[in-house]
């Protein structure tokens, strides 16, 4: 195991994680254009072909959404940072940050299975940062002090790992079938209401209990 130096509260971490989640939400908006000067005709061909731009700018939105907020749901189990939580912190934001690289990709050249493939990578390594980074929270209680998940660490973890899990497995299904593979995403929404309901489960162990004369 790594050696683990507590270094100060979480506070910075947090903030720079907030800016660097806002700036890549803002940089996905930043090749939306409409040339000047156009026709009625050419107005609306020019806004056709910004559509693919709009599906995939709404895709990376709620991508980054989702990731930060489970990094601010991480970090409000923790109590002290050490070299190590610094480190994978700083990993999943740089992935964070090079989003919207791949989300230009599927946008331009969605029919591209190199794109896909890419951008799938780019969310699987986001996922597997902020996993190892509960993990590490799991192992090291000395960081967290008794904040933990309501549902456990194990049923977050699992959540987080759909993610890492889908998204890895669609690369090669890109390479191999093409951008369809884009589609094995949606099987997350089933996926997550699953856990989420096992997550809601843990989280209220004797609801079923009733105390006498309730």
């Amino acid at each position: 195991m790594w050696n683990s130096t507590p270094a100060g509260g979480p506070e910075r971490v947090v903030a720079l994680a907030d800016g660097v989640f806002a700036i890549a939400i803002t940089l996905l908006v930043l090749d939306f254009s409409v040339t000047r000067g156009l026709g009625t005709g050419a107005y609306h061909e020019e806004l056709r072909q910004l559509l693919p731009n709009l599906g995939a700018y709404a895709l990376s939105l709620v991508v980054l959404g989702v990731f930060w907020r489970d990094h601010r749901r991480i970090f409000r189990f923790v109590e002290r940072v050490d070299g190590q939580v610094i480190t994978l912190s700083l990993l999943g934001l740089g992935f964070a940050a090079l989003v919207p690289f791949p989300t230009t990709l599927i946008s331009e050249y969605g029919h591209e299975p190199a794109s896909v493939a890419i951008y799938a990578a780019a969310v699987a390594s986001l996922g597997a940062a902020h996993l190892a980074l509960v993990a590490l929270l799991a192992a090291r209680p000395w960081l967290r002090g008794d904040a933990v998940p309501e549902e456990g660490f194990l049923v977050y973890g699992l959540d987080l790992a759909a993610s890492v899990v889908v998204f890895s497995l669609s690369i090669p299904l890109a390479l191999a079938i093409g951008p369809v593979a884009m589609w094995g995403w949606l099987v997350l929404v089933p996926v997550k209401v699953v856990l989420g309901r096992w997550a809601n489960a843990s989280r209220r162990p004797h609801d079923l209990i009733r105390p006498p004369g309730g």
